[in-house]
C-alpha cells in the first residue's frame, strides 16, 4: 500500500471514529437530563404519598425506566470520555504508548468479547419479553417492560461502538499517527520525548 494511500485509509478510519463518537456523545448528553427528571419524578411521589396521601406505582415505575436507561444509554459515552473507574494503580504513571497497548489490547481481549456474550446470551430473554409483550406485573404498572429490557442489547452495542473507536485511535497511535490520539492539556508521550531527545542527540 503506497504512503498516499495510507494516508486516505487514516482519514477514513479517523473520520468514521469521529462519527461514531458523535452520535454516542449525543446520546449520553441527552440521556443524562434524565438524573434530573428522575429527581423531579422521585420528589412529586414524595408530595404524593406524604402531602396528598396518594400513591403511583407507574410514577414509581417510571423511575426506575429512567435510572436504567440513564446508566445504559450513557455508559459507553462515559468509557469515551475515560470517565470510567479503574482499579490499575500504575495507569496514571505510565507513557501515552503504554496506555495504548493497553487500552487497545484491553478492549480487544476483554471489552469486545463481554459485549458480544452479553448480545448472544440476552437476544433470546429480551426477544421473549417482546413476543409476550410483556408488562409490570403490579396492577397500574407501566406496560412496557420489553422496552426496558432492550437496553439489554442497546447498552453492550452502543460499548462494543464506542470499543472500536478505542481500538481504531489507538492502533493508529502505535502506529505513528499522533492525531488520532491527542494528548491531554499538560501532557505529553514519555516515548515521544525519549524519540525527539534521540533525535537532537542528546541521549
Amino acid at each position: 500500500m503506497s504512503g498516499s494511500d495510507g494516508t486516505a485509509v487514516q482519514t477514513r478510519l479517523l473520520r468514521f471514529a469521529d462519527r461514531v463518537e458523535a452520535l454516542i456523545r449525543l446520546i449520553g448528553e441527552w440521556s443524562a437530563w434524565l438524573a434530573l427528571l428522575m429527581v423531579l419524578t422521585t420528589f412529586a411521589i414524595v408530595v404524593m404519598r406524604y402531602v396528598l396521601d396518594q400513591g403511583s406505582i407507574a410514577l414509581q415505575e417510571s423511575v426506575t425506566y429512567m435510572q436504567a436507561s440513564l446508566f445504559m444509554l450513557g455508559i459507553a459515552h462515559a468509557l469515551g470520555r475515560d470517565a470510567h473507574v479503574r482499579v490499575d494503580i500504575l495507569y496514571e504513571g505510565w507513557s501515552r504508548r503504554a496506555r495504548a497497548r493497553l487500552n487497545l489490547l484491553g478492549t480487544l481481549l476483554l471489552l469486545m468479547p463481554v459485549c458480544v456474550a452479553i448480545i448472544w446470551f440476552g437476544w433470546f430473554y429480551v426477544a421473549e419479553s417482546w413476543r409476550v409483550q410483556e408488562s409490570s406485573r403490579e396492577a397500574g404498572g407501566l406496560p412496557w417492560v420489553y422496552l426496558l429490557k432492550t437496553l439489554i442489547l442497546i447498552m453492550p452495542l452502543l460499548l462494543l461502538l464506542q470499543g472500536l473507536v478505542i481500538a481504531v485511535r489507538n492502533a493508529l497511535f502505535l502506529l505513528g499517527v499522533e492525531a488520532a490520539l491527542p494528548a491531554p492539556p499538560g501532557e505529553r508521550d514519555d516515548d515521544a520525548g525519549r524519540v525527539s531527545s534521540g533525535d537532537s542527540g542528546l541521549v
